[in-house]
């Protein structure tokens, strides 16, 4: 094999992350970048640095798997793809930013609470928690704000409950997350964190007074006083589960929905069987793609790739939202079929840092869709499509506020 080593001049990459003009399309510039020859190609990240984006399935699926690349998120050549990610470089990382054999031993303290047996045992709550807020909404009528009303709720009372965190504290915690995964700048993130920290500790010495249920309530009882793992760095994981546990599937919620209401045809397929839900489950994840700079990596050493050359120190980003729309693998990837067998899509990643809470999110969404829908058929948006705002290409894929009526 041929392997050219080529280093671009800033011009010749173009600028990324780019921002979505439409909630369920690929900005421009991503679809260039998918079209174009090849299964990698450099951009220019927001401080000037090059970093490898992969723009094909394949290619993604490789270089996730492949122990030469580093999630180590605290590396100084990281690819980071705001500013955001500069205030946080210091902070000891949960379980996401660890490579291997530290990386497996973390995680193995939470997976207990993620196996498919235990989240098919919360079906039953999930359903309640679901119905219970769209009672609410039924009560206080038309108009109303998806996002604030259903979306994010549903998704932080159930982390919640699985934690061990008080849902009480929600508007809290909602605010603190919200501010973190969209600062646009380093004061804001870290003050965003620290906030969090702080409420973090609070509640595990509570918790090491007081024991309590959840999997935070575990992990203090045994980890943590065990010394198997330290209090900043059992700070970080609780941080990442309750952020991630809610604000990915309150965007998921979002933009799901706006996605049926957008393509009628085949939210009256789905209507009309609700055997095609888990499979339009899978096709939503595809489609939208909401985590989509979540496959971060450093190269710890030179990986010759597709005829190409990534060398040790440069930064690499596997981006699901391109390579889901890979049309070698998916036929008409731009197009929303319900019909369509796409489990072997990338949004929860590939490889041993695929996410933790997949399970999970997939049975929310399918209660979600199922409850939302059946209880309110005439559910349809309360502005055009193209008056919503989207959030920036640089944090989670999703709308803040989501008008509907009734």
């Amino acid at each position: 094999m041929t392997v050219t080593a080529t280093t671009p001049q800033t011009q010749d990459a173009p600028a990324f992350p780019s921002d979505r003009t439409c909630p369920y399309q690929l900005p421009d510039g991503y679809a260039r970048l998918r079209d174009e020859q090849g299964s990698l190609r450099k951009v220019t990240l927001y401080d000037g640095r090059l970093a490898w984006v992969a723009t094909k399935h394949e290619t993604a699926r490789k270089l996730l798997a492949d122990p030469r690349l580093s999630s180590d998120r605290t590396h100084a050549d990281f690819p980071a793809t705001s500013p955001r990610f500069e205030g946080l470089r210091d902070r000891r990382p949960a379980f996401i930013g660890m490579d291997p054999p530290e990386h497996q031993a973390k995680r193995r303290m939470t997976i207990s609470e993620f196996t498919v047996k235990r989240i098919k045992g919360m079906r039953t709550d999930i359903e309640r928690i679901v119905h219970g807020f769209i009672d609410e909404l039924l009560a206080a009528g038309p108009p109303a704000d998806l996002v604030s009303r259903f979306a994010l709720p549903v998704p932080s009372m159930v982390i919640c409950r699985l934690l061990g965190v008080p849902y009480a504290d929600h508007d809290f915690f909602q605010d603190a997350s919200r501010r973190l995964v969209q600062a646009t700048d380093v004061a804001s993130a870290v003050a965003a964190r620290d906030d969090f920290e702080e409420y973090m500790d609070g509640l595990i010495t509570k918790l090491q007074a007081e024991p309590g249920s959840g999997l935070l309530g575990s992990l203090v009882a045994e980890q943590l006083a065990n010394g198997e793992i330290e209090r900043e760095e059992l700070i970080s994981t609780a941080l990442l589960l309750l952020v991630a546990g809610h604000e990915t599937t309150a965007s998921m919620t979002s933009l799901s929905v706006i996605t049926l209401l957008e393509h009628p045809d085949q939210h009256a397929m789905l209507r009309a069987d609700p055997a095609l839900v888990p499979g339009a489950v899978e096709e939503l994840l595809r489609y939208l793609a909401i985590a989509d700079l979540a496959g971060g990596r450093i190269a710890t050493a030179d990986i010759e790739i597709d005829g190409q050359l990534i060398r040790a120190g440069e930064g690499v980003i596997i981006t699901n939202s391109i390579a889901n729309r890979d049309g070698s693998v998916f036929e008409d990837p731009d197009t929303f079929d319900v019909h369509r067998s796409a489990r072997h899509h990338l949004a929860f990643g590939y490889g041993v840092h695929q996410c933790l809470g997949q399970n999970l999110a997939r049975l929310e969404l399918e209660v979600i869709i199922t409850a939302l829908f059946d209880r309110i058929p005439t559910l349809r948006l309360a502005v055009p499509v193209e008056q919503l705002t989207l959030r920036p290409g640089t944090t989670i894929q999703g709308v803040n506020e989501l008008p509907v009526t009734w």
